[in-house]
């Protein structure tokens, strides 16, 4: 009952699955279809009547490439498209457009040169697993989880996990600094 060893045990837990969720997209990736985003598409333009602030983020470790997304979107002004920027520690979204050149950041994760930021309306979150009560198992940083914290309820911003199927897990651990999303995005649709 000491929340510090449960913490700890926690810990532990999470760090085995990534490990094995890691392990399990490397030898289970494939290229998604354009397709697997129209339940995405059909969702954004049912749900947003003015120009829409998307996060989007570069696929590195074999995490599905939403950049396949961009491309589809890419002819729409519609679509504003952000992409994560580590500043200072903390996590935020800078304008990215189409095709225009990205930096290496310290991270080795690729970052727009744009400093214009924007406040994401909707935020495509890679992730390592999921499971049933849309508890996203990321890297183990906490940046989405602090940014989505801090911002969300106060932007209404929409949180959208983006994986493979083969990513479930049926009960992750979590603790205080964990973030819920609001939807997953799967081969098998997008789900609340």
């Amino acid at each position: 009952g000491d929340w510090s060893s449960d913490v700890c045990s926690s810990d532990l837990l999470k760090k085995n699955l990534r490990i094995k969720f890691k392990r399990l997209r490397k030898e289970r990736y494939f290229e998604v279809k354009e397709s697997f985003f129209n339940p995405l598409i059909s969702f954004l333009k049912k749900n947003y009547k003015k120009k829409i602030n998307l996060c989007l983020y570069c696929p590195i470790n074999y995490e599905l490439n939403v950049m396949k997304l961009a491309n589809m979107l890419k002819d729409n002004s519609y679509y504003r498209f952000l992409l994560p920027k580590i500043t200072k520690k903390e996590l935020d979204f800078h304008e990215w457009k189409y095709l225009s050149p990205l930096k290496l950041n310290k991270m080795g994760l690729m970052e727009p040169l744009s400093n214009i930021r924007y406040r994401p309306d909707v935020i495509i979150a890679p992730l390592l697993a999921y499971d049933k009560n849309k508890n996203r198992l990321g890297y183990g940083l906490g940046f989405y989880d602090k940014y989505i914290k801090k911002n969300k309820k106060k932007y209404n911003m929409i949180t959208i996990g983006a994986a493979f199927s083969f990513q479930y897990y049926k009960n992750l651990p979590t603790n205080f600094f964990d973030e819920k999303v609001d939807y997953m995005l799967t081969e098998k649709g997008l789900f609340k």
